[in-house]
Formats: structure tokens, C-alpha cells, sequence
């Protein structure tokens, strides 16, 4: 079971006496672990800011693909590595918030056994229905399915999936109810809305956003809280009146919270200058992302809020991952 938040937020800046002394880091090759399959999203991202890194810590930054149980492997490699600055992992909602959420088990905690440097990129989402649904908006949506609860069929890629919990973000903050229906993937979600099985769904611009411009799929909302440079005429769901809403996929460099302070920095400075560089911008335009650039601080206080949002919605629904 979760633990709860105010016993694990004093972990976050943690620093052991035993690796204080970093002078001269790096001067070996630092490792992002990436802990699913080469190829996807977070993949590429990683290998796309490798480079720059190792051009700004002046040593090679190599990506280490460590896939498994939903990321979980790579993840408790990553928090249980010696904390000499040396191993990363790029983490997402997947790892850092849902899989401790929603599975019982997991042998690390976000906000105890690391620390971060800013978010690194973010990938909006849509709200998207099938033509046929007589809702132009948010508000439209929500008084439609409060007069008809459960007839609505929402898709997803699957039991826990991003697709899911923005779906259950949304039904908690609006007082609504979907039924769902779970798919084996995205594709197959897709080929459902767009066929007509599902009336709804969500899923991230770079996949929804071309059947939207071909008029296949209505926009309702995207889901973060400021509107996508990809789609900018289509408001969020937050300025449509459900105030508030925001899911975002977003990435950061996650490292062991026993990290020495200089160590971090180095490596936080390195990251903001890999993410202030243009040619960043393009290759996260072309993958259909955002530089997601703040602060470490404000990432790790949008991180705590997201974990205890997501916590409650789980008291709340009483949803957990096998």
C-alpha cells in the first residue's frame, strides 16, 4: 500500500555524508537508464538530450534500456544504483506516479528515494469524442453524461493506463460516470473511437491530433493546463470550466535521493542547458513534445501534488494495478 505523503517528502533532499566529497564529477561515463523497450517516447527523448549532456558534463552519456513489469525493473534499479551522480533514469507519470499509486509492492517511493532536475519535456493530451456525439464542448459533455451515467463508453489503452487515469481524473472532478472499456494498446483504442464501438476518449496529441484535423474525431479539451502549440484553437478542459483539471505526460531526470548536493547541481545545470538549446526544441517538436523547462522545485512540488491527487482518486474509486 501507498505510504502516505508527509512521512516521505523529508527524503527528497536528502544527502549522504559518505559520498559528499564529488569533486571532479564526472570523470566517467554517467548512464540514463530508460526502463521500457527502445523505441518509444521516452526512449527517444532520452536519446535525444543525450548528446547534449555529454557535450555540457564533458563525459559520455549512454542510454541503458532496462524494460520490464511496466517499467517497475528499471525504476528500482535506478533508486537502489549508488548514489554518485553516475546512474539516472528518465521517469514519467508511468513510474513515478502511477505504478506506486495504483500497485501494491513497488520496492522504491518517488518522493523518498530520489531527487529531480525540471521536466524535461511534456506531450499534451485530448479529449476527443466520435462525430456522432451531439457535445461540442466540455460543458456539453459533462451535462450529457450526468443525465445519462454509465451509458457513455469510454476506451482506453488498458487497465492503468494514462488513458485511463485522465478519464478517471476527469469522471472525480466532474461527477460524472463513464463506463469504461479497456483495450490492448492504443491502436486498438483508436480504431474503436474511430469506428464508433466507444463515443470517448483520451490520448495524447501526436496520436489523436491527425484524425482531428481530418475531421474524424471531435476536440473537446486538452488536458494540460495551458492549450498546445500543435492545436492552439482547441481550449483546455481547465479554461472550459472544469478548473483545476491538468494531465500532462511529461519526463525528468530522476537520481538516488542520497545524490551529493554537487553532484545534482552539476547535473541540473547540464540538463537546463541541453533544454535552452534549438536544436532540443526541433527534435521534441518532431516527436510531438514540448520543452517542458521549470525549475527542480517546482517539478518536485507539481510531483507531490500529483502523487496525492492520485491517491485519493485511488481511496475514491478503489482502482489498483495487478
Amino acid at each position: 500500500m501507498t505510504r502516505p505523503l508527509s512521512l516521505v517528502t523529508g527524503g527528497l533532499l536528502l544527502v549522504a555524508p559518505a559520498y559528499a566529497c564529488c569533486q571532479g564529477y564526472p570523470s566517467k561515463p554517467v548512464r540514463i537508464v530508460v526502463p521500457f523497450a527502445p523505441g518509444g517516447n521516452i526512449d527517444i527523448t532520452a536519446r535525444i538530450v543525450a548528446p547534449g549532456l555529454t557535450e555540457a558534463l564533458g563525459q559520455p552519456v549512454v542510454v541503458e534500456n532496462r524494460a520490464g513489469a511496466g517499467g517497475r525493473i528499471g525504476a528500482t534499479l535506478a533508486a537502489k544504483s549508488l548514489p554518485d551522480g553516475y546512474t539516472v533514469m528518465l521517469g514519467a507519470p508511468g513510474t513515478l506516479v502511477s505504478q506506486p499509486v495504483f500497485q501494491d509492492g513497488i520496492e522504491y517511493h518517488p518522493l523518498r528515494d530520489f531527487v529531480y532536475t525540471s521536466r524535461i519535456s511534456l506531450v499534451s493530451s485530448m479529449l476527443a469524442v466520435h462525430p456522432s456525439m451531439p457535445v461540442r464542448g466540455v460543458k456539453d459533455l459533462i451535462a450529457f453524461a450526468r443525465a445519462r451515467p454509465g451509458e457513455i463508453l469510454m476506451g482506453s489503452a488498458g487497465q492503468g493506463s494514462g488513458t485511463h487515469l485522465m478519464g478517471e481524473l476527469f469522471q472525480s472532478m466532474a461527477r460524472v460516470k463513464f463506463t469504461h472499456v479497456p483495450y490492448k494498446g492504443g491502436a486498438a483504442a483508436s480504431v474503436a473511437i474511430l469506428t464508433g464501438q466507444i463515443h470517448l476518449s483520451f490520448d495524447q496529441i501526436t496520436s489523436s491530433g491527425p484524425h482531428i484535423r481530418a475531421g474524424k474525431l471531435r476536440a473537446l479539451a486538452v488536458t494540460t493546463p495551458l492549450r498546445s502549440q500543435f492545436l492552439p484553437a482547441v481550449p483546455t478542459i481547465d479554461e472550459s470550466g472544469l478548473r483545476g483539471y491538468d494531465y500532462s505526460t511529461w519526463t525528468t531526470l530522476a537520481r538516488p535521493a542520497a545524490t551529493p548536493g554537487e553532484t545534482v547541481t552539476k547535473l541540473r545545470d547540464a540538463v537546463d542547458a541541453v533544454l535552452a538549446q534549438p536544436r532540443t526544441r526541433a527534435a521534441f517538436e518532431k516527436l510531438g513534445a514540448e520543452v517542458g523547462a521549470n525549475s527542480a522545485e517546482e517539478f518536485t512540488r507539481r510531483l507531490q501534488d500529483d502523487y496525492a491527487r492520485w491517491v485519493r482518486i485511488r481511496k475514491e474509486t478503489g482502482i489498483r494495478f495487478e
